[in-house]
């Protein structure tokens, strides 16, 4: 590739920084290291003063990217008191590409938590408070609680927001010079202050004025304002999570009519045909009547509290129900939790506590639960991932998988990716990738993999897609008397501890994608020389970078580690495809005795996650657009784009 090309290349990707910027980063990197190390002689309290005086030089005026140098040494030094840690140069590069508005891609283990210490301190000496944005609560206050103190020692106030935290204590930690918190709870409180606040003197309608009396804490806003967002796993916040937008329900109590069809609608779907009376679309998880199946619908016998039911409204929920059959599954897509259906996030792995999905699709995952059906929900408020972060005045962020995003996050958000290269080289070990054609055949190989590696004294991290999967090779593992631990949305209370001991000799750690981001293996000295952690990858996810921030988890910080990739053809990820297409397929290899396909199926399941990730990125689109028309009709009327004020 020529230079042009090269060049070229770099400017339509939007994530290699050109020479003299990586070079000025370096240069600036060295002169802050200088400048920290003539701070070691300061007690703590000069360190302090130094402190307070670079603050109120900020907010006398004088420009941050002048006060850059110094704020950073002050940082650095801090964290080496407080935490027996010193940034290194790429660090301090990455930090310096967050204070100029880049999502800095740094790798797995090369330390994000740690280099977010500079910008959020530089950008919260103005005085208009700093966000620092996490994927989960368990991240938000193990960062408040770790990183904290460096900026406590230096004279800032630090919060946390967490999930079940009053009015009045949000206020109060928002209010801190950085606080912590999730995406979620964020745009949760900048719409609940929105109906707090009101848009107009006008009467906003009797459904948002009985949702305002549920309020608590007066009047006050909890929120002061969005000056900088500095944001984690930056791709699966603003990429991965922005296909759901963050809306604030207002309780619509059931009838006995509307229970009554919840539960006739379920019962339903077991008298209708596949393709001749409705069509289930797995690519786009969503099932629609046929006119044959009208025509049935309409003539099954109905409970009578179903007569005066519109015949559209029993369409549309039989259609929900049918969806709700074929697309969504038990242990992987939600779990039942105390007779509660809890939907299970994709991405992450972590249960969704309070959010349900609209539209009477929730319900009908409930009625096919045999669940209690709980109250649906109109919108009291709403609001679009991108929309939310786009009201920051100063947006930055960081991930180890930010590459393949970058030109959608250039698009939407205007935010350049920007590689940092590591600080010790990266040895990280891949094995050929195994595809079987039954899912008991690629178990059992992985069971033989496990014993293996555990024998060798490596410590193992097996990645499944759900919480029926991990579950599932637990059991096998238990008839094994392979010792094991689970680490799934029904364990998340112990992920500290499970984590935590995740890196001694033979250990194996079961688990969905909690353990894929924001999570740190540390390895005994004797699995470090025994070859580091193992990443087994049971399947590939919908999206690539998912897939990397699971390997990713191995060989850190110039550790040892390898991973292996094992497939078959009933994984999850070719749900999304044409039954008749996959039975082909598993028919094709049906001459393959062994159990095990060869490398040249892996391209099938390639194109099938690029499908996927396709098929995600035009929701993102769709769903944005969509916003960007109801903020502009919104804006024409006069009325608060984020609010329901037109429902009275």
């Amino acid at each position: 590739m020529s230079l042009v090309s090269k060049l070229f290349h770099g400017l339509k990707s939007g994530f290699l920084p050109s020479a003299s910027r990586r070079s000025r980063w370096r240069a600036m990197a060295n002169d802050i290291i200088k400048r920290s190390e003539t701070l070691a002689t300061l007690s703590d309290d000069e360190l302090a003063a130094r402190g307070r005086r670079i603050r109120w030089d900020a907010r006398a005026g004088t420009p941050l990217d002048v006060l850059l140098p110094d704020a950073y040494a002050l940082v650095r030094e801090s964290a080496r008191r407080v935490l027996k840690m010193q940034h290194f140069p790429v660090q301090i590069m990455g930090a310096i590409a967050m204070f100029e508005g880049h999502i800095a891609e740094m790798q797995t283990g090369e330390g994000k938590t740690l280099t977010a210490t500079m910008p959020s301190f530089l950008r919260s000496l103005t005085g208009q408070g700093c966000h620092v944005v996490t994927v989960n609560d368990y991240l938000a206050k193990r960062d408040a609680e770790i990183m904290g103190p460096v900026h406590v020692r230096l004279g800032l106030t630090v919060g946390k927001i967490l999930e079940n935290m009053e009015p009045d204590e949000r206020r109060q930690n928002y209010a801190a010079d950085i606080t912590y918190g999730t995406s979620k709870e964020m745009g949760f409180d900048f719409l609940r202050d929105r109906l707090r606040m009101g848009t107009s003197p006008e009467d906003p309608g009797p459904k948002v004025r009985r949702f305002l009396r549920t309020l608590q804490g007066g009047e006050e806003p909890v929120q002061r304002g969005h000056h900088f967002a500095l944001i984690d796993e930056a791709d699966s916040i603003l990429i991965d999570e922005a296909r759901t937008p963050l809306i604030i329900g207002l309780t619509q109590p059931n009838d006995p009519a509307t229970v009554n069809l919840f539960r006739w609608s379920n019962r339903a779907t077991t008298q209708l045909e596949p393709r001749k009376d409705y069509v289930y679309e797995p690519e786009r998880r969503t099932a629609w009547l046929t006119d044959a199946g009208c025509r049935k619908v309409v003539l099954m016998s109905k409970p009578s509290l179903l007569s005066s039911m519109d015949t559209e409204r029993i369409y549309t929920q039989v259609e929900k129900a049918l969806t709700a059959r074929h697309a969504f599954e038990k242990d992987r897509d939600y779990v039942i939790v105390e007779n509660k259906v809890v939907i299970v996030d994709e991405g992450t792995g972590r249960v969704m506590d309070g959010r349900k999905w609209q539209d009477g699709l929730h319900q009908a995952i409930e009625a096919k639960e045999l669940v209690p059906i709980t109250a649906a929900t109109g919108e009291a408020a709403r609001i679009t991932v991108q929309s939310f972060f786009r009201n920051y005045t100063h947006l930055a962020g960081m991930t180890g998988t930010g590459t393949q995003a970058a030109s959608e996050l250039r698009k939407t958000y205007r935010l350049k990716v920007t590689r940092i290269p590591t600080n010790k080289k990266c040895i990280r070990q891949g094995l050929s990738t195994r595809i079987f054609r039954t899912q008991e055949a690629k178990r059992e190989a992985i069971v033989e993999q496990i014993q293996e590696m555990a024998k060798a004294g490596r410590s193992i991290l097996v990645g499944t897609p759900s919480v029926e999967a991990s579950e599932a090779l637990g059991e096998m593992l238990k008839d094994k008397r392979v010792a094991h631990q689970i680490l799934n949305a029904r364990y998340h209370e112990q992920e500290a501890e499970i984590v935590s001991g995740a890196g001694h000799p033979g250990r194996v750690t079961i688990a969905t994608n909690m353990a894929g981001r924001g999570t740190d293996i540390l390895l005994d000295d004797d699995v470090r020389r025994n070859g580091g952690l193992h990443v087994i990858a049971t399947e590939m996810h919908s999206s690539k970078r998912i897939d990397r921030q699971l390997i990713g988890r191995a060989a850190r910080q110039g550790d040892p580690g390898s991973y292996q990739f094992f497939l078959s053809l009933e994984d999850e990820l070719l749900r999304c495809r044409e039954p008749r297409e996959v039975a082909r397929k598993q028919k094709m290899a049906m001459s393959n005795r062994q159990g095990e396909l060869g490398r040249s199926w892996l391209r099938y399941f390639q194109r099938v996650q690029r499908f996927l990730e396709k098929t995600h990125r035009k929701q993102r689109k769709h769903l944005l657009k969509q916003e960007r028309l109801r903020l502009e009709q919104y804006e024409n009327m006069g009325l608060d784009p984020y609010l329901e004020l037109t429902e009275s």
